[in-house]
């Protein structure tokens, strides 16, 4: 059987690899009483696929009913699908037959079956087992001879691990396998599919057909199209009517796409000089490139980090260095030959001296460093009789700093 005259009749537009394949099972299913289940996102065309399988089976001269599961209320669900007695529920005035008992030795295509209740489910399985139901208000059993073909748009492995659909029951229903793919992932067909909806709705609103720009055409084909066809079909008819140019620019396709979406096309990329990269080679060198430079930068940061640490440290070396003089010139300067008490004192500070062990202690003894200080400047200044310059000599510092010392200590003279 001829694929592309099947696409002809049904309507089907496409040539990737998926949809062929999947008409080619719908084809072999066909003759078969087996049970299909199609699965694949809302707006894929899965409705096609029944149709196909209803017209090359045995039952094509018999009922084919589709049923929306999703779209009948849960309180009368069971008598949509099985029917029900006079007088079953308030409303029942009359006997009414259900659609597996019109579709007898015909086909029934349950589309958005895992919205079907928990309930409803159980009396599904029965059917598929063993052709039998029973209306509701009745205790009498039914049979039917129905082929069931269902389909879904949610992930029913999913459905089933949350105990909102019957395990047994999705593996009866999953017999044959359909999955349709998104248009996402049929980027060959989306140009093709615009062109006929482009040329059906000029043909209905008699007006010329769209034709869409390199960059707006390349601007479809990327698009990721969540509603897949429905979406596609809704755009091209929105344009053919609002767009008074027959020619639609990336500009004006834009406007019609979500933003949501149109966030998430493929990035472009531009090197330094405007010039556009000739191959990916070329995009892969860039990005390599980038990368050694942040490594160059930041080995070179931290290695400043590191130097700016090694400073820090030889600097509190030399602070603690500088104390250590100061705190052995503040002992010296209490040497006194003659005086006991002094050298007793100066004995007593060369022993503590022995017990410093590291720069914290030094700071530690700082504390008093101010004191010890002014007594020194006083001793220097008594020493030599008041005459600055000599004590500044004597104490290693400059004049001006001394008469700030004196100041600052407030030291009379």
């Amino acid at each position: 059987m001829d694929v592309q005259q099947i696409k002809q009749r049904f309507g089907i537009i496409g040539n990737t690899a998926g949809i062929i394949r999947n008409i080619e099972i719908a084809i072999q299913v066909a003759p078969t009483d087996l049970t299909v289940l199609i699965s694949g996102e809302s707006g894929t065309g899965k409705e096609t696929f029944p149709k196909i399988i209803h017209q090359y089976s045995s039952r094509k001269h018999g009922a084919y009913i589709a049923v929306n599961c999703g779209a009948i209320p849960e309180g009368t669900i069971d008598s949509e699908l099985f029917g029900h007695e006079k007088g079953s529920f308030t409303g029942a005035t009359d006997s009414r037959k259900g659609y597996f008992e019109v579709a007898d030795n015909g086909t029934i295509f349950l589309d958005e079956v895992a919205e079907l209740p928990l309930s409803t489910q159980v009396r599904l399985l029965r059917v598929l087992e063993s052709g039998e139901f029973i209306r509701v208000g009745s205790s009498k059993a039914m049979k039917t001879n129905v082929r069931v073909v269902a389909a879904s748009n949610v992930n029913m492995v999913k459905a089933v691990d949350e105990g909102r659909f019957r395990e047994d029951l999705y593996y009866r229903l999953n017999t044959v396998p359909i999955m349709v793919p998104p248009l996402r992932e049929r980027k060959e067909d989306v140009y093709l599919l615009f062109r006929k909806f482009a040329t059906d709705f000029a043909e209905k609103f008699k007006m010329p057909a769209l034709t869409l720009t390199a960059e707006a055409r390349e601007m479809l084909e990327n698009y990721r199209w969540p509603g897949n066809i429905r979406q596609l079909k809704n755009i091209t008819e929105q344009i053919s009517i609002l767009e008074q140019s027959r020619e639609i620019s990336a500009t004006t396709l834009k406007k019609y796409l979500p933003l949501s979406e149109v966030s998430k096309l493929p990035a472009l990329y531009k090197k330094f000089d405007e010039q556009t990269f000739n191959s990916e080679r070329e995009i892969l060198y860039k990005v390599l490139f980038d990368m050694k430079s942040d490594m160059s930068d930041l080995k070179r940061l931290v290695h400043d980090l590191m130097n700016q640490g090694v400073e820090k440290i030889h600097q509190d070396e030399d602070h603690a260095r500088i104390i250590k003089n100061l705190y052995d010139d503040t002992k010296l300067s209490y040497t006194q030959p003659n005086d006991k008490a002094t050298s007793v004192f100066i004995n007593q500070e060369e022993e503590t001296s022995a017990q410093i062990q590291d720069t914290e202690e030094f700071i530690e003894e700082s504390l008093s460093l101010s004191d010890k200080e002014r007594e020194m400047i006083i001793k220097a200044l008594e020493k030599h009789s008041g005459k600055r310059k000599n004590a500044a000599d004597d104490l290693g510092i400059s004049e001006r700093t001394l008469y700030r010392k004196i100041k600052e200590y407030d030291i009379d003279l």
